[in-house]
């Protein structure tokens, strides 16, 4: 007969320290960015592993189960994005398909960000990234919430609201820029992670950047050992989006722009 599970936890110490390989990726990586993090920081983003890796054991969050690779793919990958945002002064994040809360969680951290919003469709995600915040000391200044950016984008209170909207590994870069442009403040920028080609979406995406009125786009690449190949698309909004975007999904399967 199958044992009952044991409860998942809900606070980092009752999850297995990291292992100093863990460690040793991140403090060899962390100067490079050229951006130190504030005093707490890096005790969040260990406790959300920890807790990332005692929950994927019983919950699929993440494919990676590898502490040192999860450093380097999960973690400082997440990071790339913080000079960037520091530079530009981003003290409100919204984080699209947060999963198991990348980019979000560590970009909370390491920005010490008024407001980050971490959103994503599935409940036992958000259930997690709800359990991470709590137990990191993260409340007051993140929240999960389980929803589909289409419908924040036409909620007023989230359209055309947020200095930085934030997706990794979260559709192809033009059904993004659809669902997630209308939701950045005049000004602000909306941040794609990709890792592959990407002349095939750059081409895809830009009736879509075009129709939205969108501004400068930039690639840049994240430039830290172990993520060659990595980078982060940077598209600037422009003015307010036209209200008939984003679509719904049916509709941009139907007629793509």
């Amino acid at each position: 007969m199958d044992q009952p599970r044991q409860p998942l936890p809900t606070r980092v110490a009752d999850t297995s320290e990291l292992p100093a390989a863990y460690h040793a990726v991140l403090d060899a990586a962390l100067p490079l960015l050229g951006a130190a993090l504030p005093d707490g920081a890096r005790e969040i983003i260990d406790g959300h592993m920890r807790l990332l890796l005692a929950w994927t054991a019983a919950v699929n969050l993440t494919a990676i189960r590898d502490p040192e690779e999860a450093a380097r793919l999960h973690v400082l990958d997440s990071l790339a994005a913080l000079p960037l945002l520091r530079a530009r002064g981003v003290r409100r994040v919204l984080d699209i398909g947060s999963g198991g809360g990348f980019p979000g969680i560590p970009l909370a951290a390491a920005l010490s960000a008024d407001r980050t919003l971490l959103v994503d469709s599935v409940g036992k995600k958000v259930r997690f990234l709800t359990t991470v915040i709590a137990a990191t000391g993260l409340a007051g200044r993140a929240a999960a919430e389980a929803a589909r950016a289409e419908s924040l984008a036409h909620t007023p209170g989230d359209r055309g609201a947020w200095q930085a909207v934030t997706a990794r590994a979260v559709a192809s870069l033009a059904e993004l820029v659809e669902i997630g442009l209308p939701l950045v403040a005049p000004g602000g920028v909306l941040i794609a992670w990709k890792a592959r080609d990407l002349d095939a979406e750059m081409s895809g995406a830009r009736p879509v950047l075009r129709a939205l009125g969108a501004g400068r786009v930039e690639v840049i690449d994240v430039g830290l050992p172990g993520l060659e190949g990595h980078r982060l698309v940077v598209v600037e909004a422009g003015g307010p989006v036209d209200p008939r975007y984003p679509r719904d999904p049916a509709e941009r399967r139907r007629r793509p722009l």
